[in-house]
């Protein structure tokens, strides 16, 4: 399962167990973090995901910012609650990519807004089965990235 953080939600990936079709699942609005995770853990379950990819969300130049930082300590928490088996995959431009594909398929604007974070979240997990199929396991995101 892949997730894109944003800071009003949370869009959702998964893939089939063979990794070689890559679903957007749903976007969760924001609240608070306990009934965040709730939502996503219980989803995590029913899909009978074996692993979480994070979004990072790097600057251009491949520095950390706030955003990025809520990501990691998003996970932090998440991690008080469930040991989960976690890595981070670079998500700049996913969004881009997302909108754009929701173009090419002809979703009409006042719809994208509610599909454009979980297609974003099937860009990032796709970006991380790539790294796999291509037997990179581990880039770090930063000098800093302890959980990949």
């Amino acid at each position: 399962m892949a997730i894109d953080p944003g800071t009003k939600t949370l869009g959702l990936a998964v893939s089939n167990t063979d990794r070689t079709l890559v679903t957007p699942l749903t976007t969760i609005q924001r609240e608070k973090f306990t009934k965040d995770a709730e939502a996503l853990l219980a989803l995590y379950d029913e899909r009978a995901c074996v692993g979480l990819i994070v979004g990072l969300p790097l600057h251009m130049d491949g520095g950390d910012g706030r955003r990025a930082q809520s990501s990691r300590s998003f996970v932090t928490n998440l991690l008080r609650l469930r040991d989960l088996p976690v890595a981070y995959q670079d998500e700049r431009l996913s969004t881009f990519a997302a909108t754009e594909s929701l173009i090419e398929a002809g979703v009409k604007p006042s719809l994208r807004k509610g599909f454009v974070d979980a297609q974003a979240a099937a860009v990032i997990l796709e970006s991380a089965i790539g790294r796999i199929n291509q037997g990179v396991t581990h880039t770090p995101l930063s000098p800093d990235d302890p959980i990949s």
